[in-house]
């Protein structure tokens, strides 16, 4: 078993088989005579395996559509399709379920501070019934290894830098192997050194277990590492990043 293969492997969906597919997508916020349209027509399909940057102007609506994506809301008007399900009008139970099959990596890494590193990863694969009967323990500590924290998986989040806070949220996202990695300004917190180590690790390790990144960021030092770029700008999506895109597979 290798360091990263903690579990086995999901299967990887066909380039032919987007795993995340926007059609004519819309958004609201407010109700009646407050009610405004913060994404407009929105059409993006993501391939399996590929790793996708999102940037724009602040308030172009990224993060609004990077939550979408994630089922951290219900997508309201037109077509949201997150591995082969249209999440439009979804209900809790089918967006709970949907988030079991999603790692999320934000820029406040949000770690539970009276939890060790250790603690922090393995309470990821708490939540997966599948995972519940293999040694979660063993299985934390090779995780933080894989990220260069093997020797600080027993500290507090007090007691560790923010690359190092910002390590321990990459593992934990992606010790339950999900399908979809979502990232929201993963290196803003961070120096130019930690930001590009972070990005990197996450490269390498999603590109291991097959899965897919979103990383929606203002971070232009970074954006080497995308096979592909998308640019939204006032809610709408300005650029696709397929026409005359260099590094798409």
């Amino acid at each position: 078993m290798t360091s990263t293969a903690v579990l086995p492997s999901p299967p990887i969906s066909t380039p032919s088989q987007p795993v995340i597919s926007a059609q004519n997508l819309n958004h609201y916020f407010g109700e009646n005579n407050l009610r405004k349209q913060v994404l407009f027509d929105i059409n993006l399909e993501i391939s399996a395996g590929e790793i996708v940057i999102m940037t724009g102007p602040s308030g172009s609506g990224k993060t609004t559509l990077l939550t979408l994506m994630g089922g951290l809301r219900s997508a309201q008007s037109g077509s949201l399709k997150i591995l082969h399900q249209d999440i439009c009008g979804a209900s809790k139970m089918q967006l709970t379920q949907l988030r079991q099959q999603i790692g999320y990596i934000f820029q406040a890494h949000n770690l539970m501070t009276f939890l060790t590193a250790k603690q922090n990863v393995r309470l990821s694969l708490e939540l997966h019934d599948h995972a519940l009967h293999q040694n979660l323990d063993a299985l934390a500590v090779e995780m933080l290894k894989t990220v260069g924290l093997g020797d600080r998986v027993d500290y507090y989040p007090e007691s560790l830098s923010g690359g190092q806070k910002q390590r321990v949220a990459i593992a934990r996202a992606l010790i339950s192997q999900p399908k979809i990695v979502l990232a929201d300004e993963p290196t803003a917190a961070l120096d130019k050194k930690s930001g590009r180590d972070v990005v990197e690790l996450m490269q390498k390790l999603a590109k291991e277990q097959g899965c897919t990144i979103l990383l929606v960021t203002h971070d232009n030092r970074i954006l080497d590492i995308a096979d592909r770029i998308v640019y939204m700008e006032d809610g709408r999506l300005v650029d696709d990043g397929v026409s005359g895109a260099s590094k798409v597979h």
